[in-house]
């Protein structure tokens, strides 16, 4: 791949290369081989989902299902009745460390006080990312957590205002980023977006093409499930 110059000024250069709930082109998704994988292939955030248990363990799996059959809610079952792969947030920071950005998406709203509490025993919450869509609620996680931050996820089709009302009302409310699918970002968002100092995230840039063009718009951080395309496509803009 020909080197390329990064044509949009980002607020984060390089940008963060979140590795979607780990390594997952190569190892299990969500385990903790898989954000190990991550780490040493080069990523420098991890992505992940978080869900707690019945008996209040903050665990780490996409959607939230114990796969039993009939299948039951993880927050139906304890800790010990789950697949011994399905992490605690935890198990994470303790093989993890806590250097590296962690990007969690949370659906239950009961989880987020235990995964900030989590996070700040570890001394881990000031490189925690919290991404949510609705944002009446990640107003009212700021309030409740003002050492984290926050990030809308979000798309163009469904926000209820433009795209600069928005930044509008995230810069009011200290909402640091908003994450989008990669192609909805063009140069000319993200600037808006930056004008109102506001972070800007691309999610499911599995491609070369696709993490090129982001960082190219000015992206500030980046999610793939391939960390060593990220890697090396990143490389060229240095």
């Amino acid at each position: 791949m020909a080197v390329m110059t990064t044509r949009i000024s980002a607020m984060w250069s390089p940008p963060v290369l979140f590795a979607h709930r780990g390594a997952r082109a190569n190892a299990v998704e969500n385990t903790l081989e898989a954000f190990q994988l991550a780490k040493r292939l080069g990523a420098t955030g991890s992505e992940t989902d978080a869900w707690i248990t019945r008996d209040g363990e903050v665990v780490l799996d996409h959607d939230g299902h114990a796969r039993f059959f009939p299948r039951r809610w993880i927050a139906e079952v304890d800790r010990a009745d789950l697949k011994a792969h399905i992490p605690t947030l935890d198990e994470y920071y303790e093989a993890l460390g806590t250097e590296l950005p962690l990007s969690i998406d949370i659906k239950n709203p009961e989880v987020f006080d235990a995964a900030v509490d989590v996070a700040r025993r570890h001394g881990a919450v000031d490189r925690l990312w919290i991404c949510h869509p609705d944002l009446d609620r990640l107003i009212d996680w700021r309030d409740r957590a003002p050492d984290c931050h926050l990030v809308n996820s979000t798309s163009l089709e469904k926000l209820p205002v433009s795209a600069e009302k928005r930044a509008a009302e995230l810069a009011a409310n200290r909402i640091e980023a908003v994450n989008l699918r990669h192609g909805e970002w063009t140069g000319g968002l993200t600037t808006l977006f930056h004008r109102f100092d506001v972070l800007c995230f691309g999610w499911d840039a599995q491609h070369e093409r696709q993490i090129a063009r982001l960082i190219d718009q000015g992206i500030d951080a980046v999610y793939g499930d391939y960390v060593d395309r990220l890697v090396a496509v990143e490389a060229t803009f240095r």
